[in-house]
């Protein structure tokens, strides 16, 4: 069986070409771990870049094999459980067919719970406590999920990731549940997994992200957001996504002016990034093996480095 190469980083570090390259090199397909870019027609904004999947091999274009993007419409509640289910059955697929599985993304949740084999039930919505928690802040709402979260024990629910009301509420949902329905994680088998971090300076990184947020609102990020809003997805909806549509809703229907959306949401996404690397360094103290590759590698160098460790 061909052991899974994963591949993770924090937001602009360039996780999707080289994963891209790697797969080009070995013949892989790419299963991303990515929690929004699962969602039709939301494109720029959570930066799917499908260009990239392109490559030109031995003088010949190729289009690598893509999987868990684009699968579900947006206004929709995607979730961790859910996930696993599709992981799992895409990851059974390509293995089947003697591929090698390219895990690629920034959500360490779901890296984390695929490849220690977590399974968790799913939790169905609480009317009455939505209700309760109605008119509640974001910084009541963290601090009541934070007293949840010590109550369990819990580890698998990514708090640092609660950048809306709508999103902190369902994580205080998720623990009530947990709390008022104890019961043991089912594990699947783990999946072996060679873990490649891709590593970014951090001036460098901050300086990608701005230039990025720039080059995709010059690419018509805001007009894809107003075309999601036409299509009658409830603005809360695409708030409840955080980031790029959070802010630029919040733009759209006038809660905030130009210079606001793009200041907050700049200062958002560089948050974000650093959260992301506390949660991969958190996975090493974890038990998971970590080999971190410089980002300013030319990338043939640093596809090489993971053909030689994966071999």
């Amino acid at each position: 069986m061909q052991k899974m190469i994963t591949i993770l980083g924090p937001t602009a570090s360039g996780k999707t070409p080289l994963a891209v390259a790697v797969a080009a090199r070995i013949g892989g397909e790419i299963i991303s771990a990515d929690s929004r870019q699962v969602y039709r027609r939301m494109d720029i904004g959570t930066g799917k870049d499908l260009g990239d999947y392109c490559c030109v091999v031995d003088g010949t274009t190729v289009d690598i094999p893509r999987h868990l993007i684009d699968i579900c419409e947006p206004g929709t509640k995607y979730n961790l459980f859910q996930y696993q289910q599709d992981f799992f059955e895409v990851y059974n697929n390509i293995i089947g067919r003697g591929k090698t599985p390219i895990l690629c993304g920034g959500t360490g949740l779901y890296i984390e719970a695929v490849l220690k084999g977590y399974k968790l039930s799913p939790v169905p919505q609480n009317q009455s406590l939505r209700d309760r928690l109605e008119g509640k802040s974001l910084d009541e709402l963290t601090q009541m999920l934070v007293g949840l979260k010590a109550q369990n024990g819990s580890a698998m629910h990514n708090t640092t990731d609660v950048d809306s009301v709508q999103r902190a509420i369902r994580a205080i949902e998720i623990e009530t549940y947990n709390k008022e329905h104890p019961m043991p994680l089912r594990e699947l088998p783990p999946v072996d997994s060679l873990i490649i971090g891709v590593s970014i300076d951090r001036d460098l990184r901050r300086e990608k992200i701005t230039r990025r947020l720039q080059a995709r609102l010059d690419e018509g990020m805001i007009d894809e957001v107003r075309g999601l809003l036409a299509e009658g997805i409830p603005a809360e909806d695409l708030i409840y996504y955080g980031l790029e549509y959070k802010y630029l809703t919040e733009y759209v229907i006038g809660r905030l002016s130009y210079d606001e959306m793009f200041r907050q949401l700049e200062i958002a996404i560089h948050q974000f990034a650093k959260r992301q690397m506390t949660w991969f360094r958190g996975m090493e103290r974890r038990g998971f093996t970590i080999h971190w590759i410089d980002a300013s590698l030319p990338m043939e160098e640093k596809v090489a480095e993971i053909v030689n460790l994966s071999s």
